[in-house]
């Protein structure tokens, strides 16, 4: 993640409220899609509720937040967003769209650095498609997202048998840092 943000989930918490298209979000259900647990999510929207970036409505017990689209930050931290934590979000949203697709993840260089390992900043993104998925739908969604995020998307579509077999390819992306997208690796 950029070095903008306080930690990598405080960027993955803003990612799923800005980037998601949830109008929406209680605060278990956030939670859950940033990976955080619930009192590390309650502290984070406090923060965001006092800087005035997020709205609150109660629904009983429940906390529903959204962005505030009158705050002067909400356009900026969205762009910011876009560029360092948004394909995560934006792929998944998209992807879990297309039949076929039983797991994406990202892997390489920009997986790396959201890993937290030292480099380069990435130029582009790299993704696993697992399952059968129409290759133009796939395709056409990575293009679409990579241009909303400013980096090519480049994807790689295998069949679960083949994301099985031994190669000197998947050794390495098994080897090396990745960030779901949808579903589970397959292989963990």
């Amino acid at each position: 993640m950029a070095p903008l943000f306080r930690s990598d989930g405080q960027a993955r918490l803003l990612a799923e409220l800005f980037l998601s298209g949830a109008d929406e979000l209680n605060l278990n259900e956030l939670a859950q899609r940033a990976g955080l647990a619930y009192g590390t999510v309650h502290r984070e929207v406090r923060r965001l509720l006092d800087a005035g970036l997020l709205n609150e409505r109660r629904v009983g017990q429940a906390r529903l937040v959204r962005p505030n689209p009158g705050s002067p930050l909400t356009q900026p931290v969205r762009d910011l967003l876009l560029v360092s934590a948004g394909p995560v979000p934006l792929l998944a949203a998209e992807l879990r769209d297309i039949a076929g697709v039983e797991a994406a993840f990202l892997y390489g260089s920009f997986a790396a650095r959201m890993r937290g390992e030292p480099g380069n900043a990435p130029n582009d993104i790299d993704v696993m498609v697992v399952g059968t998925p129409d290759p133009m739908a796939v395709y056409d969604a990575c293009q679409r997202i990579g241009d909303q995020v400013g980096r090519e998307i480049n994807p790689t579509i295998m069949t679960p048998e083949e994301i099985g077999e031994r190669s000197g390819f998947l050794a390495q992306v098994r080897d090396s840092p990745t960030v779901g997208v949808v579903g589970d690796l397959p292989w963990r």
